[in-house]
């Protein structure tokens, strides 16, 4: 039980950076520092994508629209934060 605590711990902040990664790839590619006809880049942002556009998708339909402001992953680094906060303060001591 102990193992999948930390596991879960694990996936959440590798999910976290993953999230950090995307944002810092698309100002990037926004900034035109990165082409994105360079097949390695191509496919380091689909991959970024295909990981966190679900859950960003299902976040932006209840954000009201702000312009070219995404305030999306913020919310969901909150979320992950929060998710984290619950695990260690309440699953944690029912465990060890």
């Amino acid at each position: 039980m102990i193992a999948i605590f930390y596991l879960v711990l694990q996936i959440l902040k590798i999910y976290s950076y993953v999230v950090i990664a995307n944002v810092i790839i698309s100002w990037l590619i926004a900034f035109n520092i990165l082409n994105t006809q360079n097949r390695f880049v191509y496919s380091i942002l689909e991959l970024s994508y295909r990981l966190t556009d679900p859950i960003l998708n299902k976040i932006r339909r209840f954000l009201p629209n702000l312009g070219s402001f995404d305030i999306s992953p913020i919310i969901l680094l909150l979320l992950i934060w929060f998710l984290e906060m619950c695990m260690k303060l309440y699953i944690a001591p029912m465990i060890f």
